[in-house]
């Protein structure tokens, strides 16, 4: 049978059916996250939760915990229901807790980077209308410099160990704050004490809040790459839906209902980590956050501490680890599940992983606005270089240049409908229309193709595709190329112009061992790539600039070669 004899609908289809991933699922299992939530301290009780800085929180503990700080907010501030509440933290146990202290007093969460600069996090709270702000005093600095800007009138303040041991706690905050001078100085006035918070809330009883499915849980901010960030309104239905999905997936890789435990690099105010967090909290299994991934020395140490079943993380962090030089003393016996999602993952750092651990990557595809997940490659069906098959109940098509649906095999813009895809932005009717039609597709703005077997392909995002003499060029492609030499350890590539062919490639090489041999990568890129596709500039670097979740920033790139041209 040819590519163009079966419709993308029923290729996909043939293809999770091959594959074991179920064609539906129920969205409205839960009717909000309070109810999952719930669900799992039933369930769960007694089993650890969660993990970071040496210190364990049980199911129990964690709902006992979020009961007094969501008293506290329902009682002793002006907070009323539907209000958005931000959270400024890293990976720490207080994010949890927070997290659904928020949710279960019935408001709206607003996840906020710990790295804002006080630009950023003005436009955030004041965009999303945040009336109270949740926030480790280490990343503190920047707030303060702005709050007064904003509609924040409470502020709680958490320190790194507040959860911890009464005396154990006093002890590593005395050491964050003191001898590692983790604190900056600033001041912010009228803060509330994260345990005071807790101390009073405990003399109050919640009153435990039950929103529609359709109200909005959380504004998620997208990373502002296209002007000004904008809020992704993620209802408790379209996470509910997403969590049910992805979690379908989840079971092709023997991690189903725990105890087991899974490695949480990825930062949790982000929504591809966010997400994930759901699914091994519904399945009862317990995750060891990591406040800070870059720390490999003590990423590594925190590791080899686990014998973990399941891990995430992106490219960037997979090739991290594998350079150092106690990754090989981690104990991989009980892994079945690496995750890869947020940028490309090259086949050499899939390879590699591979050969160290014993498990796969399975690489999969989402956006904030898809609560994220769209596919992933499933258990025992992996195709590296892939984003595998739609997660249940998603609809797929790939739309040409002149908007019409593409055969299988054909290039096109990637558009999905379903449960997972968010209500809009908050407050931008206009952007809201230029990213989801009338019918309801989503129109992710990459280029994609559906293969004969059902699975999909990334082949770029349409704004980084480079035209060389008219032929297009996706640096995904070039990328894996040029990582696929034995000397380097991670790249970029972008279009720089050029006077007779519109555009040609740069690309921008880290070695993994100092310098790499041009001559060498020059010949390596002549033996894979064809003619007008081998970059005519190659330039090395120590570090390529990346996102706070470790993400190549290949515009900050192309700015640079704007700048200098």
């Amino acid at each position: 049978m040819s590519e163009q004899a079966i419709s993308v609908s029923e290729a996909i289809a043939a293809g999770q059916k091959r594959a074991g991933v179920p064609e539906t699922i129920n969205p409205d299992q839960f009717k909000n996250l309070v109810e999952l939530f719930d669900f799992c301290i039933k369930s769960y009780r007694d089993r650890d939760a969660v993990t970071s800085v040496g210190h364990t929180l049980t199911y129990g503990q964690l709902e006992e915990q979020s009961a007094a700080l969501g008293a506290y907010l329902q009682q002793k501030t002006d907070l009323q229901p539907g209000d958005r509440v931000a959270i400024q933290m890293p990976n720490i146990i207080q994010y949890p807790v927070t997290l659904f202290a928020v949710l279960r007093a019935g408001f709206v969460v607003v996840n906020t980077n710990p790295l804002y600069s006080p630009r950023e996090i003005k436009h955030q709270l004041n965009d999303s209308g945040a009336k109270a702000l949740i926030l480790l005093a280490n990343v503190g600095e920047a707030a303060a410099e702005v709050l007064s800007e904003t509609p924040v009138k409470t502020v709680i303040m958490t320190e790194i160990a507040d959860l911890h041991p009464p005396l154990k706690g006093r002890l590593i905050n005395f050491a964050a704050k003191h001898v590692k001078k983790m604190i900056p100085e600033y001041s912010m006035p009228g803060t509330i004490p994260f345990r005071k918070a807790i101390a009073q809330g405990r003399k109050l009883k919640l009153k435990v809040a039950d929103p529609a499915a359709n109200d909005v849980a959380l504004l998620q901010y997208t990373g502002g790459t296209t002007g000004v960030s904008k809020g992704a309104m993620i209802s408790h239905r379209n996470l509910i839906a997403n969590v049910l999905q992805a979690a379908s997936i989840f079971d092709t890789y023997g991690f189903k209902e725990g105890p087991q435990t899974f490695i949480g690099p990825l930062p949790l105010y982000h929504i591809y980590s966010f997400t994930l967090g759901f699914i091994v909290m519904m399945q009862g299994n317990h995750t060891v956050l990591i406040p800070n991934p870059r720390d490999m020395d003590a990423f590594i140490k925190e590791m080899k501490k686990w014998k973990f079943s399941g891990m995430s993380g992106l490219n960037t962090l997979f090739v991290g680890l594998m350079k150092h030089p106690e990754f090989k003393e981690i104990d991989f016996s009980e892994l079945k599940m690496t995750l890869s999602g947020g940028m490309a993952l090259t086949s050499a750092a899939a390879k590699n992983w591979h050969e160290m651990t014993g498990c796969e990557i399975y690489e999969g595809y989402g956006l904030t606005e898809t609560s994220p997940v769209v596919s992933t490659n499933p258990g025992g069906a992996n195709q590296i270089g892939c984003i595998g098959v739609p997660v249940p109940n998603t609809e797929i098509k790939i739309v040409g240049d002149d908007g019409s649906a593409q055969p299988v095999g054909e290039r096109g813009e990637l558009c999905v409908r379903g449960p997972q895809v968010m209500l809009g932005y908050w407050q931008r009717d206009d952007e809201t229309a230029k990213m989801i039609d009338e019918d309801g597709w989503l129109h992710t703005g990459d280029v994609a193709v559906v293969q004969a077997d059902g699975y999909m392909k990334i082949v770029d995002r349409m704004k980084d595709m480079i035209l060389v003499s008219g032929f297009n060029v996706y640096p995904n492609e070039i990328e894996d190329v040029v990582c696929s030499h034995p000397e380097v350890a991670e790249c970029a590539a972008i279009g720089v112009p050029d006077d007779k062919s519109g555009e040609v490639v740069k690309i921008f090489v880290v070695g993994k061992n100092g310098a790499v041999n041009e001559d060498s990568l020059k010949a390596h890129l002549r033996e894979q790539l064809t003619g007008y596709k081998i970059p005519k500039y190659i330039e090395q670097r120590e570090e390529l600039p990346k996102s706070n979740v470790g993400k190549v920033l290949r515009r900050e790139l192309r700015d640079e070669e704007l700048k200098s041209a």
